[in-house]
């Protein structure tokens, strides 16, 4: 009888496993085919361990619009796309059914400061992409600073590199840094775009880091004559430092550090620049570069130098940011040192001539610039405006944030896409990625835009200091259900997939 029992345990575990395992997986909405192959045993990569699969909606964002129906993955990739609420195709096997959730391209995040290696007290490869998959950005890319070394070269794009390994839950490219030693020996320049950062990132005002030094209008020129070949863009920090009102304010109060930053100077860095992208048209010395301006603040003359060198035929495209978008000038507290950021957060007409421009198409595409630190740097408890570290910690809330205060300026679905995803992509020479289309990689994002929620402390926050974003304690609309990255089911109902997957994407 002993020898009996001891043939027939090992059996009946095993079918009470897979009996376990199909009643879990049935009861999350979805339909599963015993018959087909699961993924590898020590394959980590994904929530749900196949590789051929339907995911349907009543509302999925395509490059046609918004339709009902099913999207086919397989491989990693979008293999068809079918119309139709419950139709899946002839050869059906897992289905996923979001209901009424809306399907629609994963985000990319243009702007991203990740800060390995060398700061990872500040935020690091493993939490800042755990908080980009929680927040349906399926690809981030990282900025050459604040990390330490800086990416300014081939070797310190190779350190980058190598920190990033096996620590990526969502895909992650990387851009170069333009400082006066690279642009002086371009030889430097030219070995950081044959090593593949995607384009190259300057400041024409002091960074706050000592090995990023600011660019002037020469430097700047040169490394454009080197981008020209490569055909890659050039970010600029766009201030130049003019004089402005003294710091005898009161440095607990807001409108101290805003005095000193004022629209004069994204306007003097902007018309250095527009002189010289006139260079870019066909024809031109510089054609086949490309400036753009990051995290734009100032929507009066700045705004209008970026406009009329677009209508002119130049080489230029801008970007703004969430928290330009949603906050004033006017509601920033004293003391809270989490709103400070450069350019800085300016007045509630600046904020809604900002809206008109995004929605009428003027500016070209939303990025993050997601800038954390550590708790000592921002001054809390300080306080002090002046001296606190400048930048918003908002990786996660990118999603959320633009649509709780899109939607009451009449944002779309299809425009939030076009902003987050498809111009990204385009712009970053990200191919395959930006839209739900047959061949692309299967980046998707699943969401509620109509389910409110707290920003509290039981609100899981992957971020390193949550409690450094200006966005904690605010009620948004727009939660996150499920983020799929070539395929994988990186997160999904506020964990992630046990292994980090993503892909690192370098220029060819």
């Amino acid at each position: 009888m002993d020898k009996l029992l001891w043939k027939v345990l090992p059996l009946s575990a095993l079918v009470i496993s897979f009996a376990v395992f199909f009643f879990l997986y049935n009861s999350k909405n979805a339909q599963f085919d015993p018959l087909v192959k699961l993924v590898g045993e020590g394959d980590e990569c994904s929530l749900f361990p196949y590789d051929r699969y339907w995911i349907s909606s009543k509302r999925i964002l395509t490059s046609q619009g918004i339709v009902s129906g099913s999207v086919e993955i397989n491989e990693g990739k979008i293999a068809s796309i079918v119309e139709g609420y419950g139709e899946h195709g002839s050869s059906v096997q897992q289905v996923i059914d979001y209901g009424d959730a809306v399907i629609m391209p994963g985000l990319i995040d243009v702007h991203v400061h990740l800060d390995e290696p060398g700061r990872t007290e500040w935020e690091g490869f493993v939490t800042g992409t755990r908080a980009a998959a929680a927040g349906g950005v399926t690809t981030v890319v990282d900025m050459p600073l604040n990390s330490h070394p800086t990416t300014v070269s081939k070797e310190t794009l190779e350190l980058k590199l190598e920190a990033a390994k096996n620590k990526i839950y969502v895909d992650v490219g990387f851009w170069g840094g333009l400082i006066p030693e690279n642009a002086q020996n371009t030889s430097i320049l030219e070995g950081l775009l044959d090593a593949g950062v995607l384009g190259v990132k300057s400041f024409m005002c002091p960074s706050g880091i000592n090995d990023f030094p600011m660019t002037t209008i020469e430097h700047i020129k040169e490394g454009l004559s080197v981008l020209a070949k490569y055909k890659r863009p050039l970010l600029v920090h766009s201030e130049i430092q003019q004089e402005s009102k003294s710091n005898n304010g009161d440095p607990h109060a807001y409108n101290t550090y805003l005095d000193t930053r004022p629209p004069s100077w994204e306007e003097a860095a902007i018309k250095e620049l527009v002189d010289v992208t006139k260079d870019t048209r066909i024809g031109g010395t510089l054609e086949g570069a490309h400036v753009h301006i990051v995290h734009l603040s100032d929507s009066s003359a700045s705004l209008d130098l970026i406009k009329e060198a677009k209508r002119r035929g130049d080489s230029i495209s801008v970007e703004t940011a969430p928290h330009y978008l949603t906050f004033s000038s006017e509601e920033i507290p004293d003391r809270d040192t989490r709103y400070k950021c450069s350019p800085p957060i300016r007045d509630a007409l600046n904020k809604e001539k900002l809206w008109e421009a995004v929605l009428d198409g003027h500016i070209d595409l939303l990025s993050s610039d997601h800038s954390p630190t550590v708790p000592e740097l921002k001054l809390l408890k300080e306080g002090d405006f002046l001296k606190a570290w400048g930048g918003i910690s908002s990786l996660q809330f990118d999603l959320p944030v633009t649509w709780s205060a899109g939607k009451k300026h009449g944002l779309t679905l299809k425009q939030l896409s076009l902003l987050w995803s498809q111009k990204p992509a385009t712009f970053a020479g990200l191919e395959s990625k930006g839209a739900i289309a047959i061949g692309n990689h299967a980046d998707i994002v699943v969401w509620q835009p109509e389910q409110e929620f707290d920003l509290d402390d039981d609100y899981p926050v992957f971020l390193k200091h949550p409690s450094l974003s200006a966005y904690m304690g605010r009620r948004l609309s727009g939660k996150v259900l499920d983020t799929f990255v070539r395929g994988n089911l990186v997160f999904k109902d506020g964990k992630h997939a046990p292994a980090a997957c993503g892909v690192q994407i370098l220029a060819k």
